[in-house]
């Protein structure tokens, strides 16, 4: 089974980018290089705040909807870890290690 993560990436005007990869190290040197998201794309410097295993690629892709209805308030109590993941999408189960 492959294993899908959430990402947070914030970019030089502090604006807060959400994807999913079942390698978060090489699609941030791939959004690093101007390639991938088009949101991304001459953004100036971007930096990895947040990353967390989410499952397959199903239960990523709900996860990424449903951060991305957060709003940027919630987003950054992820980010800054004052709300844990998990409580944010209670109907998400977490891969055991």
């Amino acid at each position: 089974m492959t294993f899908w993560f959430l990402y947070l990436i914030r970019t030089a005007d502090n604006r807060l980018y959400t994807g999913i990869t079942t390698d978060v190290a090489r699609r941030f040197t791939q959004h690093q290089a101007g390639k991938g998201a088009k949101a991304l794309r001459g953004k100036g410097e971007l930096t990895l705040v947040f990353s967390a295993l989410v499952g397959d690629r199903s239960q990523a892709l709900r996860a990424e909807y449903r951060i991305k209805q957060l709003t940027k308030r919630q987003k950054e109590a992820l980010v800054a870890g004052s709300v844990a993941f998990e409580a944010l999408l209670p109907e998400l189960q977490t891969p055991a290690d």
